[in-house]
C-alpha cells in the first residue's frame, strides 16, 4: 500500500497552522451587516408586545426582525435525512420563548457595537408562564411547552406535544417474563446523565452575500451543508436553486453543528436587503442557545443464572430534549441500538421509553449520540450483576458478548438489518480488544484495588462499546474525480471535514486507488454548487460511506483512463496495465505516461474531459468495537480522583491513517472522561444556565489526563474502503462506565449520577458507612 495505513499529514494542516484565512468568519464580506439576537430572560413566556421604535432611530441600525417578519412555517433545525425523524416544532422566530436564551428578535446594524446598543433600546413585554424544568415531571404537566397547532411529525415517531412528548418508542424480543423467572440473580438500577456541552473551539458562525446571479451564497460552520440548504429553502420559502451553501474549515463540531444555528436569520437579512450579513455566537450563546447532550434517566433491570448466562434485559429510558425536538427520537433509539447488541446471547430484552419537552436549552446531536448514555447504564449494571453473582466481570463479558460471525435480533428490529435479516458481524475483534487491554492496563496486578498506603487506593475499571458506520439505506455520499492536464486529479466531495481529517482520508483513498502520491490528488469539499451530494459529518459515516463513494469513483476513473490508453496505443483495454504515473502494455516495452495521456486528450487529439462520479449508500452499518480501561488513584478521604492512564483497544477495521484515527479515539476518550468526571451542569431555580462559560464549566486538559494508551486491532471489513470501518465516535462511549466501575472497585460505592465528582463519592462513602454501622 502506498498511502493506506500510513501516517500522512493532514492536507490542510500547514495552511491552518500558518493562519491563512480558512474559517467562516475569516471569509465574511468586510462590509457585512452584523446580526445580534435578543434572547429571552425567561424559561417560558409569551411575547405580548415589542417596542423597537427607539432602536430603529439609532444611526447604523438597519432593521429589527421579529416573528411577524417571517413566514410562519414549522420546521426542524436538525440536519438529518429527509423526511426528518425529528418533529417540525420550530419557527424562525415565535411569539413564545421556551428557554432562557431562546430567540426573541434580531437586530441588524452596521457594526456589532451599534447592534448591542440597539438591543438596550428595545422594550419587550412578556407574559411569564410556568416553566417545565424537571423532566421527570414533564409528561402531562399542566404547562404545555408547545401549544401551537401547526407543529407536526413527518411520520409516526410517538409525537404527542399536548402531553409534552416529543417522541416515544418501544421494542422487545423473546419471552421477558420467562427469562427473568429463569434468572437466579436480578439487579435493578437507575442512572442519570447530564446536559454535556460541546465546547468546540470555533463558535457557530455564518455569513451571507448575493452573487452576480442574485443568488444567496452562505458560508456556514456547519456539519451538514446540503441539509442546511434544504432547511433554509423550506423555512424561508426561497427556491432551493437560489441558494448555495459553502462549508469552509470548521473548528470542531461534535454534533453541535449538525443543525441550523443563525443561518436563517442571516440568510433572510441578505435576501431582503441585498446586503452581506454575518452572525457569530458568543461563547455564552454557544452554551445557552445552541445544543447540549440529551440528559437521560435510564432504568435498567438485568437477570442472569448462577453460571453467568445473561438471561434478560429490561430497559426504560426517559430523555430530555429541552425546548425543541431535534434528534429526539434517534438519540433515544441509539441508546439501545448501539449498546444492546454487545450482549447478544441474552434470551429476551425490552427497550422502551419517552423523550419529553422541557423549558431548558434544546438537546441535539452530540458525539456518541445516545450510545454513551446507554453504555454508562448497561456496562455499570453488568459489573453490579457480576458482583451479585460473585463472577469475575471479565469472565462474564467473554461468555456473553458478541463475537465475529454472530448477530443480534436488535439489528433487525432497530433498523440495522438487510431485507428482513439481522446484520452479521463479519468483523468483530472485541475478544482481542478485551484481552489486549487487560495486558496493557496491567489488570491482574491492579484489580480490584491496591492500597497505596498513603490514604489513596489504586484501581482499574473497564467497559466494552460498539458504534456504527453510517445509517443503512439512508446516508448517501458521492464523489467526483476529474483528470487534469499534467496528469493530476481533482477530487470533489460533499463530505464535511470539521477538523477530523476527512479531506485527508478521502484523498488517501483516491490516491491509493489511482496509484499516485497524495499530492497528485487535490480535494475540494462541501459546496452545494460545486461538489456532489453528501449527508454530512455525522453518524460516523464519512470514512465508510463517503470513502466507498471515492473508492468507486476512482475505480471508474481508472477504467476511463485504461480505455483512453488502449485507444492511443491501439491495443485492447485488457492489455493495458495501469501503473499510476505510467501505463504499460502487457508483454511489451510500450508505455505511456499519465502526463502525456492527459495533455494529449486535453490539447491535441481526440480531446475530451475525463470525469468519474460515483455514489454509495450502505445496506449495513458494520460496527467498530472497543474495550476501554481506566487506571485511577483515588483519595479515600476526599474522593479526589487522579486519572493515571486510559487504555483503548479498538477494532475499526483497517486504519486509513493511523495518526488521524488515534486522534479521533483519544479526542473521544477525553470528551467521555469530561462527561464522566469533570463537566458539571448547573441551572438556577428559574431555569437559567449557571455553568455558561469556561470559568464555570470545566473541561479536562492534558494536565488532568496525562496518559492515553491507544492500539488498534488487526481487522479488515470487506464492505469498507480498503477494509475500513468508522472511528469517529467509538472512543467517547466507554469512559463513564469504566470510571464508575473503577470507583466501585476502589471504594465499594457506585455512583449512578454523572458526573462522578469527589463530593458524590464522599457522600456515598458516608452513606455506606452509616448503613454498615
Amino acid at each position: 500500500m502506498k498511502t493506506i495505513n500510513k501516517e500522512i499529514r493532514s492536507v490542510d494542516g500547514r495552511g491552518i497552522m500558518l493562519g491563512r484565512p480558512a474559517f467562516t468568519d475569516d471569509l465574511a464580506d468586510p462590509s457585512s451587516l452584523v446580526v445580534k439576537v435578543l434572547r429571552s430572560p425567561h424559561a417560558f413566556a409569551k411575547i405580548k408586545r415589542i417596542n423597537k421604535s427607539k432602536a430603529l432611530k439609532l444611526p447604523g441600525v438597519e432593521m429589527v426582525l421579529t416573528h411577524q417578519d417571517f413566514p410562519r412555517k414549522p420546521f426542524t433545525r436538525a440536519g438529518q435525512g429527509y423526511p426528518e425523524p425529528s418533529p417540525h416544532d420550530k419557527f424562525v422566530l415565535d411569539e413564545y420563548v421556551r428557554y432562557v436564551g431562546d430567540e426573541v428578535l434580531a437586530v441588524v446594524a452596521a457594526d456589532e457595537a451599534t447592534a448591542i446598543a440597539a438591543m438596550e433600546h428595545i422594550d419587550v413585554e412578556y407574559e411569564v408562564l410556568e416553566p417545565v424544568l424537571n423532566y421527570q415531571q414533564a409528561m402531562d404537566h399542566s404547562s404545555v411547552v408547545h401549544p401551537e397547532e401547526e407543529i407536526h411529525e413527518m411520520f409516526p415517531i410517538g409525537f404527542e406535544p399536548k402531553r409534552n412528548i416529543a417522541a416515544a418508542y418501544g421494542m422487545d424480543f423473546g419471552d421477558l417474563d420467562k427469562a427473568f423467572e429463569a434468572s437466579d440473580v436480578i439487579v435493578e438500577e437507575t442512572y442519570t446523565t447530564q446536559a454535556q456541552a460541546h465546547v468546540m473551539m470555533e463558535p457557530h458562525s455564518v455569513n451571507a452575500r448575493l452573487d452576480i446571479q442574485n443568488r444567496l451564497v452562505i458560508y456556514s460552520s456547519t456539519q451538514t451543508p446540503f441539509h442546511v440548504r434544504r432547511i433554509i429553502s423550506q423555512a424561508l420559502d426561497i427556491p432551493m436553486h437560489k441558494i448555495r451553501v459553502i462549508k469552509p474549515r470548521v473548528g470542531g463540531g461534535f454534533g453541535g453543528k449538525q443543525a441550523i444555528h443563525g443561518e436563517l436569520l442571516v440568510a433572510w437579512v441578505t435576501y431582503k436587503t441585498g446586503k452581506p450579513a454575518k452572525l457569530t455566537y458568543t461563547r455564552k450563546e454557544v452554551f445557552e442557545s445552541s445544543y447540549t447532550r440529551h440528559p437521560m434517566t435510564l432504568k435498567i433491570k438485568l437477570g442472569a443464572d448462577n453460571e453467568g448466562n445473561l438471561k434478560a434485559i429490561d430497559w426504560y429510558v426517559l430523555s430530555n430534549t429541552g425546548a425543541y425536538g431535534e434528534h429526539a427520537l434517534t438519540v433515544f433509539m441509539v441508546a439501545g441500538s448501539k449498546v444492546l447488541p454487545l450482549y447478544n446471547k441474552v434470551d429476551a430484552a425490552r427497550f422502551h421509553g419517552h423523550v419529553v419537552y422541557t423549558n431548558h436549552t434544546p438537546a441535539g446531536a452530540y458525539r456518541g449520540y445516545g450510545a454513551i448514555q446507554g453504555n454508562f447504564a448497561l456496562e455499570s449494571t453488568v459489573d453490579t450483576l457480576c458482583q451479585k453473582l460473585n463472577i469475575d466481570p471479565i469472565t462474564f463479558r467473554l461468555k456473553n458478548m458478541i463475537l465475529e460471525g454472530e448477530t443480534s435480533p436488535v439489528f433487525e428490529i432497530m433498523g440495522e438489518g438487510t431485507e428482513g435479516t439481522a446484520m452479521n458481524m463479519e468483523t468483530c475483534k472485541l475478544d482481542y480488544c478485551l484481552e489486549r487491554g487487560l495486558e496493557l492496563i496491567g489488570w491482574k496486578d491492579k484489580y480490584p484495588r491496591v492500597d497505596l498506603g498513603n490514604g489513596k487506593v489504586k484501581s482499574v475499571g473497564m467497559a466494552l462499546a460498539m458504534q456504527g458506520s453510517g445509517i443503512p439505506y439512508i446516508d448517501m455520499g458521492a464523489a467526483t474525480i476529474k483528470l487534469n492536464d499534467d496528469g493530476f486529479y481533482n477530487l470533489t466531495v460533499g463530505a464535511t471535514d470539521i477538523g477530523q481529517g476527512s479531506d485527508t482520508i478521502l484523498a488517501q483513498i483516491a490516491a491509493e486507488t489511482l496509484d499516485v502520491d497524495i499530492e497528485r490528488v487535490v480535494i475540494y469539499s462541501s459546496d452545494t454548487d460545486l461538489t456532489p451530494f453528501d449527508v454530512g459529518a455525522y453518524a460516523s459515516s464519512t470514512t465508510f460511506v463517503s470513502g466507498n463513494a471515492v473508492y468507486r469513483a476512482a475505480l471508474n476513473m481508472k477504467d476511463l483512463i485504461v480505455k483512453e490508453a488502449a485507444n492511443i496505443l491501439d491495443v485492447e483495454p485488457e492489455q493495458i496495465v495501469f501503473g499510476g504515473e505510467i501505463i504499460h502494455v502487457k508483454n511489451s516495452d510500450t508505455k505511456l505516461s499519465m502526463k502525456d495521456l492527459s495533455n494529449r486528450i486535453t490539447y491535441n487529439e481526440d480531446q475530451k474531459q475525463l470525469t468519474a462520479t460515483s455514489s454509495y449508500y450502505g445496506t449495513k452499518s458494520p460496527p467498530p468495537f472497543m474495550a476501554g480501561f481506566v487506571e485511577i488513584d483515588i483519595d479515600k478521604e476526599t474522593g479526589e480522583i487522579e486519572i493515571v492512564d486510559y487504555v483503548s483497544v479498538v477494532d475499526c477495521g483497517v486504519t486509513i491513517n493511523p495518526k488521524l484515527a488515534q486522534g479521533q479515539v483519544e479526542g473521544g476518550i477525553v470528551q467521555g472522561l469530561g462527561m464522566a468526571h469533570f463537566e458539571v451542569v448547573k441551572y438556577s431555580e428559574k431555569g437559567q444556565l449557571i455553568t455558561n462559560d469556561l470559568l464555570k464549566y470545566k473541561i479536562p486538559t492534558s494536565k488532568d489526563i496525562p496518559k492515553l494508551t491507544t492500539e488498534f486491532a488487526k481487522s479488515h471489513e470487506a464492505s469498507g474502503p480498503y477494509g475500513a470501518k468508522s472511528v469517529g465516535e467509538i472512543g467517547i462511549d466507554t469512559p463513564p462506565a469504566a470510571l464508575a466501575n473503577a470507583v466501585y472497585n476502589a471504594l465499594g460505592v457506585r455512583i449512578k449520577d454523572l458526573p462522578i465528582t469527589p463530593e458524590k463519592i464522599v457522600m456515598a462513602m458516608q452513606y455506606k458507612n452509616t448503613k454498615e454501622i
